[in-house]
């Protein structure tokens, strides 16, 4: 994850420095500054993620500079085998966005909605088929 970690803090890197030049040369314009110090910050959270990530699991195959294709073969994760969860998460986030456009009783829904969907989705392996 060498590679992974560097390129968001490589970004973090460029985009903070950039972000307080911008507002220096823009008399502190504030949407154009925010936004590039917020993209900054999002690439330095990535990255100090995936660092910290690095840490605690085994050096991959794709890490490994003579690894081969075979070496990667078999189960990459735990994933939901079908689940609905994320489509009604997006639809309700849909809703919330929709009500910041349109009513802000539409967002409260969205809201609960979303929420709903949330807890639906963390915890779908309690119960069901797939409960551990």
């Amino acid at each position: 994850m060498k590679v992974e970690y560097w390129l968001f803090v490589g970004g973090g890197l460029f985009f903070l420095p950039l972000g307080v030049i911008y507002g220096w040369l823009s008399a502190w314009e504030a949407v154009g500054t925010t936004g590039i110090l917020l993209v900054g910050g999002l690439f330095a959270l990535v990255g100090s993620y995936l660092y910290v990530t690095s840490r605690r699991i085994d050096e991959r195959p794709e890490d490994d500079v003579y690894g081969e294709v075979e070496q990667g073969a078999g189960e990459q994760g735990v994933f939901a085998p079908h689940s609905w969860w994320p489509l009604w998460l997006g639809a309700a986030i849909g809703v919330t966005f929709l009500g910041m456009a349109m009513a802000f009783w539409l967002v409260l829904i969205g809201i609960g909605l979303s929420a709903l969907a949330l807890v639906g989705w963390v915890f779908e392996f309690y119960r069901g088929a797939h409960a551990h």
